[in-house]
């Protein structure tokens, strides 16, 4: 096979191929941020999250439901891709990290008060930079350990042994 048709072939995942996979990452930004921004920014960034969570979990949906046509089981593969979708994403992307980089922020501004005579502004703008620095360190041991989770729980109740692509 020809490696250009095998580039066409390969059908591009906008959620999680494309820069539309970074969204789900707006939470632990504005997490990173808290202590400089209003809470309401931060509330925001989890709107984000949660926005690209849903799309991604109603586009597999979408496309399990193209997928099993008229077969019969299809409403439950549908739900099934929804649902795995969802719940892996939230975990994965939304709760987990944002309660990781929160209480990463928090121990180094109140280790930075307790340690430094820094001003509280450095002190600041010190732990959005931990909280950033940190994110890309925490994202493939939170995937694991979701799909562990995962794979020893829910999706033994459906019966897969494996996400749901």
């Amino acid at each position: 096979m020809d490696p250009t048709e095998e580039k066409t072939s390969k059908t591009v995942d906008i959620y999680r191929d494309t820069w539309v996979r970074f969204l789900g990452y707006a939470n632990e930004v504005g997490e990173a941020f808290r202590a400089l921004v209003p809470v309401s920014a931060v509330w925001g960034s989890y709107a984000v999250a949660t926005a690209y969570v849903t799309a991604d979990a109603v586009d597999k949906g979408k496309k399990a439901a193209e997928a099993h046509g008229d077969n019969p089981g299809r409403t439950t593969r549908v739900a099934v891709a929804v649902v795995d979708t969802f719940v892996w994403q939230a975990l994965a992307s939304v709760m987990i990290p944002g309660f990781t980089i929160n209480r990463v922020c928090a121990a180094s501004l109140y280790l930075l008060g307790r340690t430094t005579k820094l001003p509280l502004s450095v002190r600041k703008w010190t732990t959005t930079a931990i909280g950033l620095s940190t994110i890309p360190f925490i994202i493939t041991p939170i995937d694991r350990s979701v799909d562990f989770l995962l794979d020893s729980s829910l999706r033994k109740v459906y019966g897969e042994g494996e996400k749901h692509e």
